[in-house]
């Protein structure tokens, strides 16, 4: 499956292929990240192992195993413009029919291993599209350094079919540019408002302490508690916006929004206060639920560090780098997908565990693939 999947790989330079072929080391990489593994070196020598082979020969019919030094070679040929075009043209296909729910978070992750690469004046900073919904990541681009993610998520922005979703962003991205791309793609926006936007931050936050305007606004509550901590989360939101300096720089806006969290530990009370637009007239119930996805994208780059340890990277060739965080991304896909499927709740780390003492445990999550 994954042969047919990866038949015609593209590569930076020709290949001439000798025993071994490119479309090889990328599949062994693939099921590689699916055991948990991010370090070459560990894959290769979880590749070689009588078992996996056995198993890779089987299953993927691999029958000649690359040396490391010929791996590494294959893997930094694989073009990762090429590979990111193929991840996000599969993982788009999964977004609903009915999008009117679905959320888009967008957000940047700076690689913290590339600030040791000569290439790089500035760090590797990606970002990410993802579906809060469903946990899956459906496209990804590079850049050198975090002042540069404001322009590289619009041009993500037009990669991708968004088409009826709601694009939520942190401040940073809360830009007129980005506004009007995410019209022009037909979704709506959800972007939180800090001092980067001050006019915009200043009108809002003048409406909402407001005591008597605050009492006309849409109001909803929402409470957790995590063993000593409990957080109260209130949202407001109104869709009377007339009033507002700047109303009609921003495409569409159609309502402004407020989330003030307390947080009630041993140690006291605190709480934050959190501004929002929205081309969609949202209610405070759904300022709730979209504000909140917005943190799945920082899940993700939790989990990029945490399971995949991508921050204490030693790869130093930028375009494999780029090549292995796809493919960490397309791991966690289709682990979250094989977990939604078969409604189960077992952590990541058990799972990837759990593939790595057993590989023929691999092959379930590719029919998940081939099947959604």
């Amino acid at each position: 499956m994954l042969r047919r999947q990866f038949g015609d790989v593209t590569t930076k330079e020709p290949h001439k292929g000798y025993y071994y072929r490119v479309k090889d080391a990328l599949i062994i990489s693939i099921l590689g990240n699916l055991c948990g593994l991010s370090d070459m070196k560990d894959i290769h020598q979880w590749a070689e192992s009588p078992v996996v082979r056995s198993f890779l020969t089987q299953t993927f019919e691999i029958v000649y195993f690359p040396c490391y030094s010929w791996f590494t070679l294959l893997m930094r040929l694989v073009d990762s413009k090429w590979l990111n075009r193929q991840f996000t043209s599969f993982w788009q296909q999964i977004l609903p029919k009915d999008r009117s729910k679905t959320t888009v978070s967008f957000d940047g992750k700076t690689v913290c291993s590339t600030e040791a690469m000569e290439e790089y004046e500035l760090p590797m900073h990606i970002v990410s599209a993802q579906v809060a919904e469903l946990g899956i990541t459906i496209g990804q681009l590079a850049v050198e350094g975090k002042t540069n993610e404001i322009p590289t998520v619009r041009v993500l922005l037009k990669m991708l079919d968004v088409q009826g979703c709601l694009v939520v962003a942190d401040a940073l991205n809360c830009q007129k540019k980005t506004a009007e791309t995410v019209i022009r793609k037909g979704a709506d926006y959800l972007f939180s408002v800090k001092d980067n936007q001050e006019t915009l931050k200043d009108d809002i936050e003048t409406y909402v302490q407001d005591k008597e305007f605050r009492t006309k606004m849409d109001t909803a509550t929402k409470t957790e508690i995590r063993g000593d901590r409990k957080e109260i989360r209130t949202a407001y939101t109104s869709t009377d916006i007339d009033w507002m300096t700047d109303k009609d720089k921003w495409a569409n806006l159609a309502s402004i929004g407020a989330i003030n969290t307390s947080f009630v530990t041993k140690n006291g009370v605190s709480n934050e206060w959190h501004y929002y637009i929205s081309s969609r007239p949202l209610t405070a119930k759904e300022l709730l639920y979209h504000a909140r996805a917005e943190w799945s994208v920082e899940v993700l780059h939790w989990f990029l560090d945490v399971h995949w340890n991508e921050d204490g990277s030693k790869i130093r060739d930028d375009n494999l780098l780029k090549v292995q965080n796809i493919l960490k991304k397309n791991a966690l896909n289709l682990i979250n997908v094989f977990k939604k499927t078969n409604t189960i709740n077992v952590p990541v780390s058990r799972i990837l565990f759990a593939n790595l003492l057993d590989c023929s445990k691999l092959g379930r999550f590719f029919s998940e693939w081939l099947q959604n």
